[in-house]
């Protein structure tokens, strides 16, 4: 990470290749001049984030929104657990930490000395690369739910015929799913069946050329070029109210507010 050129905003990094089977990304967050209010969204992933000033902490598999409050000028670095990653990463029941967030001290103390609330963002982004990349060469990956969790990326892939397919049982693969993703196999394919709709409004709201570009910026309107019948059979739901009930209980917002919010962001 190259922190020192940050701007005010969001950045992701890819991870080195040695890490990418593990690690979906390192990311950064600069707040601007003012406090800066956020939402996370569910995503199947599990996060090491230092916060200057805070130090590290691990945010769990998150089931729901989570609101979030920046202080003006604070930095925040991630690096960013795959589904079934996780768990065996940090060595606990990713279970434990659903929608949870916790001081990485209560997890793994010596790693978390050395990711302390001062170090310069500099330092910090090199020590939390170091931190993870050991955390990885340590792990012991669940092989069966890692496949399971990319079959899951099929919203017609049937729980069951996943289980049989990584030669588990039902019973078996939501049990070490829980250990590895933090809940079950229906549970991820919900999440990440949620996700590819966000992908696709964002993509939305930042094609300038796009029909529906102008409408998404200006709140209090309906969105009507917002096809969100269209979007939600691309994403895998089975027709529109399927869509906005998920991202009811996943957002808490109807599906035409969040691609607002996220336009404006």
């Amino acid at each position: 990470m190259d922190v020192a050129a940050l701007l005010p905003g969001y950045l992701e990094w890819q991870a080195p290749a040695a890490l990418g089977d593990a690690v979906a990304c390192l990311w950064a967050q600069v707040a601007g001049d003012e406090d800066q209010a956020g939402l996370v969204l569910p995503d199947g992933c599990t996060d090491l984030i230092w916060t200057q000033g805070q130090g590290i902490h691990v945010a769990g598999p998150d089931t729901g929104p989570v609101s979030t409050t920046m202080a003006a000028g604070t930095v925040i670095l991630g690096a960013r657990f795959r589904p079934s990653a996780g768990g065996p990463a940090l060595g606990v029941p990713l279970s434990e930490l659903r929608d949870q967030r916790v001081d990485l001290a209560d997890l793994r103390p010596a790693d978390a000395r050395r990711l302390s609330a001062t170090l310069d963002p500099a330092t910090a982004a090199g020590r939390l690369l170091t931190v993870t990349g050991a955390l990885v060469a340590d792990a012991r990956p669940d092989l069966a739910v890692t496949r399971a969790a990319r079959l899951l990326r099929d919203p017609r892939a049937r729980a069951e015929d996943v289980a049989d397919d990584v030669g588990l049982s039902p019973r078996q693969l939501r049990r070490r799913c829980h250990d590895a993703v933090g809940y079950g196999p229906k549970t991820l394919q919900r999440v990440l069946r949620f996700r590819r709709f966000v992908a696709r409004i964002d993509a939305l709201s930042h094609d300038p050329a796009s029909p529906g570009r102008a409408r998404l910026d200006l709140p209090g309107l309906d969105l009507p070029g917002l096809d969100l019948a269209g979007l939600a059979a691309q994403a895998g739901y089975a027709d529109q109210a399927h869509l906005t009930r998920e991202c009811g209980r996943l957002a808490g917002l109807t599906p035409a507010a969040l691609a607002r919010q996220r336009a404006a962001a």
